[in-house]
């Protein structure tokens, strides 16, 4: 099943995802199901009335919403969309400062990710450690090469998206892993003939 994605143009919803317990809270609801803001709390270190408190701000901007129907501190929340996509809207400046923002903490959450997973390299069994890579190059491409392969990135981060929302899917020997790209120029239009 693809992933259902939601496209956010309000800068009020973007600088309420833009916070790392939200984000983290998110994440969680999106790989492993519906949970209560207790579950979700000792999942990712943070006190229940804390991700409760944040659970509702993500409802109030469609982001999450009641698992079912239960009463009290046994509510799961469930994530509504697994993708979200934003873009720099120059036009409305509150709108690209918020996508910025929100931009920032991501970068910030992966490259943390990234740390504690190198800090914890060696403890890894053998073939954990083996499929782990770190991985960079330069390319000299056009508009389109770009938009091209930034698509192909985005097809092959998909592949097995089926896997989030149908744990009977996912083989016995899964893990969840944390896939990261960019793709931005950093040098200059043409290299120096000299």
């Amino acid at each position: 099943m693809p992933l259902s994605r939601r496209r956010i143009t309000d800068s009020a919803a973007l600088k309420a995802l833009a916070h790392p317990v939200r984000l983290a809270l998110l994440e969680t609801l999106v790989a492993q199901g519906p949970k209560t803001a207790s579950q979700a709390g000792l999942l990712i270190g943070q006190s229940a009335s804390n991700c409760s408190w944040h659970l509702r701000k993500l409802a109030e901007h469609g982001f999450v919403r009641d698992g079912h129907p239960a009463s009290g501190r046994n509510r799961p929340w469930r994530a509504v969309m697994e993708g979200l996509a934003w873009a720099d809207d120059e036009t409305k400046p509150d709108v690209s400062a918020a996508g910025e923002a929100l931009t920032d903490v991501l970068i910030e959450r992966e490259l943390q990710r990234l740390r504690a997973a190198r800090a914890s390299h060696a403890q890894e069994p053998a073939e954990w450690r083996d499929a782990t890579r770190v991985s960079r190059t330069h390319l000299w491409l056009t508009p389109q090469e770009a938009v091209e392969l930034s698509e192909a990135m985005v097809d092959l981060f998909r592949a097995h998206a089926d896997r989030s929302n149908d744990p009977a899917s996912r083989p016995d020997d899964a893990r969840l892993v944390s896939l990261v790209g960019w793709l931005v120029p950093t040098g200059p239009h043409r290299s120096d003939p000299t």
